[in-house]
């Protein structure tokens, strides 16, 4: 009996160490999912464009507290055996909205993160992605602007979205860099990349489905928001000329949209660029300076584009900087 008796007394410490353990590891995921805030004001909203094809638009704001610097358009595309997502979104926590989002729809291996950019609003949920073991793609200049200005980047948010918001937010270089052109394939869905010269930025990249003709154009394309140039306002518009010969038919822009009509949604950002341009010259010209450029350049673009006096301003701060050397 005494044998019986240590039998079960054994087995009543064993089941109440795994309950213990069983408890304390459901408290952690608890602890560890509840450290994202939830934006019941901003659901995770994903529109299908084409078959196996998927974005999340982006809001129209700048970065707060309330929108877990989900601002950029980011999505995905399903081929037969993987998934290759494109841009992850502004922060730890809008990443794992979308990872979480995207196992509604499919439980595929995620092959590839691609990023258009560096800019945070594209890259800072990459590390929700890390789990999935994905080929980390971007420019090949994408990883010294990351060296460059990541830290910075990320110490911004903390500061306007806030330390719980940006919580787990960590930078992730890629791990294979495109230099000109680059197919990958998803299982009976190749994707072509296309690195570019400066342009918004000095490490543009983007993403062509044959298959759908739908082009990703990142921050090359910005559609409803101003545009934010962080390279080089003439080569922007060159790098312009370059992508209305690729033989999309839609494309998904950065910021607005989602899809738009291919190549006709170049023209609104050619206006405003070409506009901008136009006046900066005319005040370098009669030796204006850099404030009357920041002040005048561009108004008669400002209707039709959001936040436009967030961002011309320091557009033609940029451009004036760029052209007065000319």
């Amino acid at each position: 009996m005494s044998n019986k008796k240590n039998i079960k007394i054994i087995v009543c410490i064993i089941s109440l160490i795994y309950l213990t353990h069983f408890s304390l590891h459901n408290q952690a995921i608890a602890d560890t999912n509840s450290t994202c805030p939830t934006l019941k004001e901003q659901p995770f909203k994903l529109t299908k464009i084409a078959e196996d094809t998927y974005v999340r638009k982006g809001v129209h704001q700048i970065f707060t507290p309330q929108n877990l610097a989900a601002i950029a358009n980011i999505g995905f595309i399903v081929g037969k055996n993987s998934i290759a997502v494109i841009d992850t979104g502004g922060s730890y926590c809008d990443g794992k909205r979308f990872l979480s989002t995207i196992r509604k729809i499919s439980n595929k291996p995620i092959a590839y993160v691609i990023n258009t950019h560096a800019h945070p609003d594209h890259t800072f949920g990459n590390q929700a992605f890390k789990a999935e073991n994905p080929v980390f793609i971007g420019h090949e200049k994408l990883p010294r602007f990351l060296a460059d200005r990541g830290s910075l980047y990320l110490n911004n948010l903390k500061r306007l979205v806030g330390e719980q918001a940006m919580s787990n937010t960590k930078i992730i270089l890629p791990t294979k860099t495109v230099s000109d052109t680059m197919t990958i394939d998803l299982g009976n869905k190749q994707l072509i990349l296309k690195a570019y010269q400066t342009a918004h930025t000095d490490h543009d990249l983007t993403v062509y489905d044959p298959s759908t003709k739908i082009i990703w154009a990142g921050d090359l394309l910005f559609a409803e928001h101003t545009p934010v140039i962080d390279g080089s306002l003439i080569g922007w518009q060159k790098v312009m000329d370059q992508l209305a010969k690729i033989p999309a038919k839609y494309v998904v822009p950065g910021h607005g949209g989602p899809l738009l009509e291919w190549p006709k949604a170049l023209a609104p950002q050619r206006a405003y660029l070409q506009t901008l341009t136009k006046d900066l010259r005319t005040i370098i010209q009669k030796g204006g300076t850099m404030s009357e450029a920041e002040s005048g350049a561009g108004q008669s673009q400002k209707k039709g584009w959001v936040l436009f006096d967030q961002f011309n301003p320091r557009n033609a701060s940029n451009g004036f900087a760029e052209l007065e050397w000319e």
